[in-house]
């Protein structure tokens, strides 16, 4: 009975070992890419400037609408009892079924309003690329900082389990040393005090591991799974061009919130030339074709009628209680804010490229500068293992260049992960970020 029972069980047992076998041999780490592309699918904040981009385009459709010929087909169908007392004193009763249909036609011939609204609708479409555009970048920059944010959480909990091994060695080795009498029971406390400490920080890198993934989750809509890291010793590009008030020249012309903002100010304007037209004359031309069939019993007799017009119809506003007055002076109110809406999105344009690029050139400093401490730290590391060998360095010394040596390691990532994503946020900045930019970064990382 207990066999019958333990044979499905290893069978299962068996069958889920290879089955993950498998697919971790067909699963490959994600790539900065792969990650941007389910972002696109999947990303709801990206999916809703979709849609509003989609929306936007019929704006130009409804503003020419105003400009095109309006036709309405129109009847009636209807019975009417007619009763009657003549002087003779005899009752008469009537009955008349009426049927009646009309064609109209209208088309504007000069509406100055309706003018003004079809380009506000064209230049609205303007705006609805601008803005999308404006979120195509910020995917680009949202995908990367939350893809190098899950680099740089296991870089750090990396570091600080490989502190943990090397941490627990010192310590077994303090606690050998005091065994034998070449070491105090200091050394020991210490390399114990040392070690308690990185397993609490590695708890909490760990905390911060899984809140930064579940940050990517959010924009691709699933788990991202392994994801492909910086490759070893990469250099970072210096900002082209060089000068960095090219960069601002750009962002004050090119940024996209700055181009919505100028094509707003337009619409603005128009705007005001729309509500003044509430004191304009319009003209239509008009057309209108019907029929009219009369029976039954009538006075009148019965039969059908027909009638076709044609002609202008023209209208010239008098007065309409300071209406037309009221929205003149509101509109040119929204046309000053649009201006100091724009002139805000002017500056804050040239303070992201100013910021991003002091990031990008101060990031490639420190990159060299902690490359040449990775390499001064690891030879202090050396030379104090030797030292604590012979006697010559304690234990706290040894643990004290192993944490500096995997800080600087830490750091060094850090810096590259911040030059790389300042560099984004400048041509972001610029107006000229594009998805081949993110394809030079993802050719950095290692597959």
């Amino acid at each position: 009975m207990a066999n019958s029972l333990l044979h499905p069980l290893r069978n299962s047992i068996l069958a889920t070992l290879i089955a993950s076998a498998f697919l971790s041999l067909n699963a490959g780490a994600s790539d900065l890419l792969q990650i941007y592309k389910d972002a696109v699918a999947n990303d709801a904040q990206f999916g809703s400037a979709r849609a509003a981009n989609v929306a936007g385009q019929e704006r130009s459709v409804q503003g020419r609408a105003g400009l095109m010929p309006s036709i309405g087909l129109s009847g009636s169908n209807t019975q009417t009892k007619i009763d009657s007392e003549p002087d003779l004193g005899r009752s008469a009763n009537f009955t008349t079924n009426s049927n009646t249909y009309s064609l109209a036609l209208s088309q504007p011939l000069f509406r100055w309003a309706n003018w003004q609204q079809y380009e506000q609708g064209k230049l609205s479409v303007v705006v609805a690329d601008a803005q999308f555009a404006q979120a195509q970048e910020d995917l680009i920059v949202r995908v990367s900082q939350a893809y190098f944010d899950v680099l740089a959480a296991q870089d750090t909990l990396k570091t600080l389990q490989a502190q943990k091994v090397a941490t627990s060695e010192q310590l077994a080795s303090a606690k050998r040393n005091f065994e034998v009498g070449t070491s105090t029971i200091t050394d020991s406390h210490e390399a114990q005090s040392r070690y308690d400490l990185i397993i609490a920080q590695e708890l909490a890198g760990e905390g911060d591991l899984a809140i930064k993934r579940a940050a990517l989750q959010q924009i691709i809509g699933r788990d991202a799974g392994d994801l492909a890291s910086l490759k070893a010793g990469i250099q970072v590009s210096p900002p082209q061009p060089a000068q960095m008030a090219d960069w601002v020249s750009s962002a004050e012309k090119q940024n996209f919130n700055v181009v919505a903002s100028q094509v707003a100010v337009e619409i603005a304007k128009r705007d005001i030339s729309r509500n003044r037209a509430g004191h304009y004359p319009t003209v239509d031309l008009i057309a209108s074709t019907g029929r009219t069939a009369t029976g039954g019993q009538s006075l009148s007799g019965t039969g059908t009628s027909k009638a076709n017009t044609i002609g202008v119809q023209w209208n010239i506003p008098i007065f309409s209680g300071f209406a037309v007055d009221s929205r003149v002076r509101e509109s040119i109110a929204l046309e000053d804010k649009a201006r100091n809406d724009l002139e805000t999105a002017r500056r804050a344009a040239a303070q992201g490229s100013r910021q991003a690029y002091v990031g990008v050139t101060s990031g490639l400093a420190q990159i060299k500068a902690l490359e040449a401490a990775e390499i001064s730290s690891q030879s202090a590391l050396d030379s104090n293992k030797l030292g604590y060998q012979v006697g010559v360095r304690i234990n706290i010394d040894v643990l004290n260049a192993q944490q500096q040596l995997s800080t600087t390691r830490q750091n060094l990532a850090k810096a590259r992960y911040d030059a790389i994503m300042n560099g984004l946020r400048l041509k972001s900045a610029a107006g000229i970020l594009k998805e081949q930019d993110l394809s030079e970064v993802n050719a950095l990382l290692q597959n």
